[in-house]
């Protein structure tokens, strides 16, 4: 690449893509460009529209590189391309909005080429909206290291086992570990959280040491978080696949349940994940053959709303029936 190069043209998917700027400093401290990490997004394109093909997306966007200021891009800026499919999703604060569809490899290096190496999927694909996916968040307290997280995770997986679900494993490309379930169709988001928190309280019930379902901080002590509020509706999840924004260029890396006990997730960056990709293959390439029923889950969930209750829900939602106050035990007590 000429220094310097103000433009780069890519034929991406049949289509030509205009790349401005692509010798800018993405990632300063490994001197990877922009137009290094469109290469890293091409050579995991297959796996990534696996996962992602036919969802809305949500843009995380850094103009200038993982050193810069970020925003959400929540709406396709009016100059997009007329071949760029998007639809209309809503967000978290129920704000109507335009969508990236993430139709194919254009698509993606479209939105790379805008700065946006954190794509946030939704838990649908078009021109249905089932969800298909349930997520499990397994996110580290502080004091709290990767060996517990790699517990956790194991402990999960046999949860799935014991009832029948097979469930797939990704870094967060940070501290934690993510676990999804590919789902049959028929669920909503309110169904599937559901599911994920009855999972939650099975886990914090059966390892009440090591993991909590714990929603308020101060009530989790040094226990791994069953984050069951990713399945909370019109809820994104940072996409596999996608750079997280560290200056090491971590991954978020699809691995098997074999590799749990020997990967170190601060390993998996651009500058591996390729060949390691090339090496082993898609650990989930069969991830959306095999959708799983999970409505023993929901029913369950639904059966003990009016004895257990609902789990709380982030204060960004509305009040839901069945739901405890929205207030922590430590200030509850105070106003008491």
């Amino acid at each position: 690449m000429v220094e310097g190069m103000a433009e780069q043209v890519r034929e991406v998917a049949g289509r030509e893509l205009t790349i401005s700027s692509p010798d800018k400093q993405y990632f300063p401290k490994l001197g990877l460009s922009k137009s290094d990490v469109i290469d890293y997004f091409l050579e995991v394109s297959a796996p990534l529209l696996n996962c992602m093909q036919d969802r809305p997306v949500l843009l995380q966007r850094f103009p200038n590189g993982v050193s810069g200021k970020s925003f959400f891009q929540k709406r396709v800026p009016n100059s997009a391309p007329e071949w760029l499919e998007t639809t209309t999703v809503v967000t978290v604060n129920g704000t109507p909005s335009r969508a990236l569809v993430m139709a194919d490899a254009a698509h993606l290096i479209w939105a790379v080429n805008l700065g946006a190496f954190t794509i946030h999927p939704w838990p649908f694909r078009l021109p249905g909206r089932h969800v298909d996916e349930l997520r499990i968040d397994l996110d580290p307290v502080p004091g709290i290291g990767f060996e517990e997280v790699r517990n956790a995770a194991a402990l999960t997986k046999q949860y799935f086992d014991s009832v029948g679900i097979a469930s797939f494993l990704k870094t967060s490309g940070s501290k934690g570990l993510h676990i999804y379930v590919a789902l049959a169709p028929g669920w909503d988001s309110f169904d599937v959280r559901g599911a994920a928190v009855t999972v939650a309280r099975h886990l914090a019930a059966r390892h009440p040491t090591e993991l909590t379902d714990a929603w308020w901080k101060e009530e989790r002590g040094k226990r791994v978080f069953i984050d069951f509020n990713q399945n909370a509706p019109h809820k994104t999840v940072f996409g596999a696949w996608s750079i997280r924004a560290r200056v090491g260029a971590q991954v978020s890396t699809p691995i098997s349940w074999a590799d749990l006990e020997s990967i170190a997730p601060n390993d998996l960056t651009v500058l591996t994940v390729p060949q390691r990709l090339h090496t082993y293959g898609d650990p989930w390439s069969e991830m959306y053959r095999q959708p799983q029923d999970i409505s023993g889950l929901v029913d369950e969930f639904r059966d003990g709303l009016k004895t257990i209750g609902d789990a709380p829900w982030p204060p960004v939602y509305p009040k839901q029936p069945f739901e405890p106050p929205r207030v922590a035990p430590s200030r509850a007590k105070d106003v008491s």
